[in-house]
């Protein structure tokens, strides 16, 4: 088994923030109901379990019937959290997922646990890289990707009291909770500007959304002023402050995933189709060798010097 990670201080395992806020809404509303793949542990759901004995369904290492009885639930009346580590809820579930649950407009909320590449040395067959670019493709499945412990939190309840299916993808990845304003909120569907800046944008979302506000930081010190965005839902996509971002003249985007094909794929292909803009993608070039999640993380440049020496590149590529 790949080594556990344990936060350092000031940062939190957003699955402490999913198992909480889950407990919450289950103890106000008893259709709340838990379904899981043999992974009450991983998905720290065992306090759920002791509080809810009769609202967890352990179906076993099946993750098709997982996806099924979800919907099941759904279709029942009942709000399932359908909560399994990312890679094989997302790959093994696929056709149950667009069928059972997208397709068929059933309330399941689909939660990716331990997504990215946190089960590192465990190697690619454990990363979930791909699930972003392929769920994006599927019509009328939201897809969010929480930033820190409060951003997670917020999307649990928002998924809770949204009708219709949700993929949540939830990092077990240490990550600090992250400055915002007194009076914020999270909203499916809109990203949220975390720095002002006029000579470049950085969209990232999930582990990477702290790791583009250290590198504004560092390229401020150099005199270039890079506004950060967060996009933590994919899809749907705020259209609007893309747009806004591609008024700097130059867009990077930051995920722990596939370079091409989820978020990055996302905001391209509407600045293809409406306001062309120079970009570059920071993230995974597809299957990964075997490594701890950190050392993955720094080869691949997906840290704040990685973003850093991205915008540089791309300003570089305009003439700055």
């Amino acid at each position: 088994m790949a080594a556990a990670t344990i936060p350092t201080p000031g940062t939190f395992d957003c699955r402490d923030a999913y198992v909480a806020t889950v407990e919450e809404l289950a103890a106000n509303d008893d259709r709340i109901v838990a379904v899981v793949n043999d992974s009450v542990g991983s998905s720290k759901l065992g306090k759920f379990r002791e509080r809810f004995p009769e609202r967890l369904i352990n179906v076993g290492i099946a993750e098709q019937n997982m996806v099924s009885v979800g919907a099941g639930l759904a279709n029942g009346g009942k709000i399932p959290f359908v909560s399994g580590a990312g890679c094989f809820l997302t790959a093994r579930a696929m056709e149950q997922i667009k069928a059972d649950c997208a397709y068929s407009q059933q309330n399941v909320k689909l939660c990716g646990i331990s997504s990215g590449v946190a089960y590192g040395e465990l190697g690619a067959t454990h990363h979930s890289i791909e699930d972003v670019a392929w769920l994006r493709a599927i019509d009328k499945l939201t897809v969010i990707v929480p930033s820190d412990p409060w951003e997670t939190a917020e999307a649990i309840k928002a998924a809770a009291a949204y009708d219709g299916p949700v993929y949540i993808k939830i990092s077990r990845m240490p990550v600090p909770a992250l400055e915002r304003p007194e009076g914020a909120a999270f909203a499916i569907g809109k990203g949220e500007t975390l720095r002002e800046g006029g000579d470049i944008a950085i969209v990232a979302n999930g582990t990477l959304v702290h790791r583009a506000l250290a590198a504004a930081e560092a390229l401020a010190a150099e005199g270039i002023a890079a506004r950060v965005i967060n996009l933590s839902t994919v899809s749907p996509l705020d259209t609007d402050i893309i747009a806004q971002a591609a008024k700097t003249g130059a867009i990077v985007t930051a995920e722990e995933g596939l370079a091409h094909g989820g978020l990055g794929g996302a905001v391209a292909e509407y600045c293809a189709q409406h306001s062309p803009v120079k970009m570059r993608m920071v993230g995974f070039p597809g299957f990964l060798p075997t490594g701890s999640a950190k050392w993955l993380m720094e080869k691949f440049g997906l840290t704040a010097e990685g973003i850093a020496g991205a915008a540089r590149d791309l300003l570089g590529a305009k003439g700055i």
